[in-house]
């Protein structure tokens, strides 16, 4: 358990200590994280699921308002990523259209709009149980140029699906783990982040079999940086 404690903390991931740090504003310090963690390109970092997650325990303890926690992180959710996709929409194309650059180039902006042209509502939806995907996500899709309508009603289901459904289970183990919450947490929360990052993992296994299934010569296109 030390050890534990220990990772958690040094990965800044301890939903809890923030809570007990800044009590009693603990629902407005939910809202305002899951906003950043959305909607800020340098919210990357912060705690998402486990926050939401030690968030609904917490209320299942009667330690913070589950009423004014639902709301306020559903609202926090789709205002994020709605500031994402502004800023993907309004800056990215100018980045994006530099000749000059290095990393970021019109080609980018072309495959990223095929990309969501195609998978876009899944895209949207799926990304929100992703870290750093869920950041970057709504950007992307701004930067892709992605119909407003569509990505607005897909944001808000996906806003829905995640943050009010991990609060809730978090608050329904709450309620049935009672007292001895305090004993299981930080193995919940370990839980929560390795089952979160388990899609980028099968999306990298796939990628890679993938490529090495391809005919040699063709694993080549797929890259963005690969073309001179």
């Amino acid at each position: 358990m030390p050890v534990l404690k220990a990772v958690i903390g040094v990965l800044g991931l301890d939903p809890k200590s923030i809570f007990d740090s800044l009590s009693p504003y603990g629902e407005v310090v939910a809202w305002l994280i899951v906003f950043a963690e959305t909607g800020l390109l340098l919210g990357f970092f912060l705690p998402g699921d486990s926050l939401l997650f030690t968030a609904g325990i917490l209320a299942g303890q009667s330690k913070l308002d589950l009423w004014l926690l639902i709301p306020g992180v559903f609202i926090g959710a789709a205002l994020g990523s709605e500031l994402g996709y502004e800023i993907g929409a309004r800056i990215g194309p100018r980045v994006f259209r530099r000749p000059d650059s290095r990393f970021f180039r019109q080609e980018y902006v072309d495959r990223t709009h095929a990309f969501f042209e195609r998978y876009g509502a899944k895209a949207i939806v799926l990304a929100r149980f992703v870290p750093v995907v869920r950041t970057f996500m709504p950007v992307m899709a701004g930067v892709g140029r992605m119909q407003r309508r569509v990505y607005s009603l897909y944001n808000l289901v996906g806003a829905f699906l995640w943050a009010i459904g991990v609060l809730l289970l978090g608050y329904a183990l709450g309620n049935a783990i009672g007292g001895n919450i305090d004993n299981y947490l930080l193995p919940l929360i370990a839980v929560i982040i390795l089952v979160s990052l388990l899609p980028v993992f099968f999306e990298w296994r796939r990628a890679r079999r993938h490529a090495s299934e391809a005919p040699a010569g063709e694993t080549g296109t797929e890259a963005p940086g690969d073309q001179g």
